[in-house]
């Protein structure tokens, strides 16, 4: 989610009262050892500076003895995404350099924070009918603010830029390494454009140039994506189906806490997806996944549903719709209505808040620049980001092939070839990332029951007890020398023993997978299974005993569980 920026050319000389000195606070989340945390205190609205709020930051100091003069500053996306909590993860990425984290005015580390409860559960309100009103909860949100004396003309990309700069000047930087992703490309480039002295370098991971207009792409990025993909027929059929008759999911209300029925068309997965693809992890389950709901797998849709929850509680949509209607929606046609409810959703809400339309920058940075693209990006393409990054006068461009959006946050290779060009802007030599093959397609049996046993582990009750008794079988009549017994448990053991060592392998390289099946292995391994009942019920009928029909029922209920439920 990006937006427009503005940046005034009196941005390059400090503001007269534009900031004060730092305000020590403790850290509001665990950190790394020898971190400080603060808020730079600074006018709401720099054209009228009286009313003051906080931006808050932390800075990891280096104890390397190698450490270098100039930090890496980052700052999350969103707009309204958190940074500070990714402290330590850059720390690592950057041992031999001071890392400072700083939050965007209005975020979650800051004051105020601009939550906006009232749009968050209008947005989920697109998954009942009848919709929420998304722009009366907007008016809602605005007048709760205003009431608070929240301006919300001060929350755009031209003053979260001049926190950015301010802040250097108050910390005693003398320059520093820019670091953005996603939206905060936009403000780490306007950055380095007004405050070419103290700017030594810039990372723009997922960039998304000033002059693409997001919203009239957000549809064609999709398509592109899952071209790539090579899914785009099961996306069809799925769509199709469900646009006809959408899918009744059960799901939770993250903000009240208790559960509801979604109702999830075509169209409502499409825009699920969008989010969902920024993960490699979901691009190598997609050419399972879309199949499987074309063909009328609903129980898959339940994880999907769960993120649009989840993803409701990680913005802080005050400062999103802020940012979004004055530096972004103004500057697209919508021509066209979307089939991304969050397209229609972004349009209404701006329309009934009413903000004022920022200025273009073009920024034009003087630092030598670093943009990384993700292959199967859905939001910040490579086709937009490569041209664009030709544009900028020192700036190379990579896509990273196993990445989609964020590219730093799941590839090795791309955090270090980051760390590689921070130590040396100007020379630094770039090899390839190679593709290691986790976006590539994974072979699964299509389930829910792996994500429904992860929410509810109770559920996975009757496979722990099938090889509880296969493996007391085993040690039984291994002692009591009865060689039947004793193969039926140690077959119950073994197929315990595979389809935990297959499930295990599986999270490790792709956690995402489980909720759309497990390994295609595992259902094979069921013959296992079936020959440790039947060995077990042979033993019952020479020893009718209760151990002999306790194991026997085991066996049998796990069964009838293991084929109508599970696979």
């Amino acid at each position: 989610m990006i937006i427009r920026v503005v940046l005034a050319l009196a941005l390059s000389a400090p503001p007269v009262m534009s900031s004060s000195a730092p305000e020590p606070r403790g850290c509001p989340v665990a950190m790394p050892p020898h971190t400080t945390c603060g808020f730079l205190i600074v006018p709401e609205r720099r054209d009228a500076p009286d009313r003051k709020i906080k931006v808050g930051y932390a800075v990891r100091h280096s104890m390397a003895k190698d450490r270098k003069p100039d930090p890496v500053v980052y700052m999350s996306g969103g707009p309204g995404s958190a940074s500070i909590q990714l402290t330590g993860f850059l720390s690592a990425m950057f041992p031999d350099r001071d890392v400072v984290t700083v939050e965007q005015r209005g975020g979650k580390y800051s004051e105020p924070t601009l939550g906006c409860p009232e749009t968050a559960a209008a947005l989920l309100g697109q998954l009942r009918r009848p919709a929420a009103d998304v722009g009366a909860a907007a008016v809602k949100c605005r007048d709760r603010l205003r009431e608070q004396g929240v301006d919300l003309r001060g929350y755009n990309t031209k003053e979260i830029a001049a926190d950015v700069v301010a802040l250097r000047r108050e910390l005693g930087y003398e320059s520093w390494n820019l670091f953005g992703v996603s939206y905060s490309t936009r403000v780490m480039l306007d950055v380095a454009a007004a405050d070419p002295e103290g700017t030594r370098s810039v990372v723009l991971d997922s960039f998304l140039p000033e002059s693409v207009a997001w919203y009239d792409d957000a549809d064609r990025n999709l398509s592109d994506t899952l071209a790539r993909l090579g899914v785009e027929d099961g996306f069809a059929a799925m769509s199709a189906r469900l646009n006809a008759s959408p899918a009744l999911v059960p799901t939770t209300d993250p903000m009240l806490g208790r559960g509801f029925t979604a109702r999830m068309s075509g169209d409502d997965v499409a825009t699920v997806m969008v989010e969902a693809l920024h993960e490699a992890d979901v691009a190598a389950v997609a050419p399972q996944l879309l199949p499987a709901l074309a063909r009328g797998h609903d129980e898959l849709l339940r994880p999907l549903a769960d993120a649009v929850g989840q993803g409701l509680v990680s913005h802080e949509f005050g400062l999103y719709h802020a940012v979004q209607c004055q530096d972004e929606v103004p500057f697209n046609t919508f021509a066209t209505k979307s089939r991304l409810f969050t397209v229609n959703v972004d349009k209404a809400v701006c329309d009934a808040l009413q903000l004022p339309k920022s200025q273009p920058v073009n920024a034009r940075p003087k630092a030598p620049v670093y943009v990384l693209g993700g292959r199967h990006d859905p939001t910040t393409p490579v086709r937009t980001a490569r041209p664009a990054a030709g544009d900028l006068p020192d700036a190379r461009f990579e896509e990273i092939p196993r990445a989609a959006h964020a590219v730093f946050l799941s590839s090795a290779c791309a955090r270090a070839k980051i760390a590689a060009f921070v130590a040396d802007p100007v020379v630094t030599a770039f090899t390839l990332c190679m593709d290691d093959g986790r976006d590539r397609p994974v072979d699964l049996h299509v389930t829910g029951a792996p994500y429904q046993i992860s929410r509810t582990p109770w559920l996975a009750a009757p496979f722990a007890l099938f090889a509880l008794a296969a493996l007391v079988q085993l040690v039984t009549a291994a002692l009591k020398g009865r060689a039947t017994a004793a193969f039926g448990g140690l077959a119950g053991v073994a197929f315990a023993g595979l389809v935990t060592q297959s499930v295990y392998g599986l999270a490790t390289r792709n956690e995402t997978a489980l909720a759309v099946g497990v390994p295609g292995v595992v259902a094979p391994y069921t013959w296992i299974a079936v020959a440790s009942a039947i060995l077990t019920a042979a033993v019952l009928l020479r020893h009718r005993r209760w151990p002999q029909i306790a194991a026997t029922a085991i066996s049998g209920g796990f069964l009838v569980w293991w084929f109508t439920w599970f696979l």
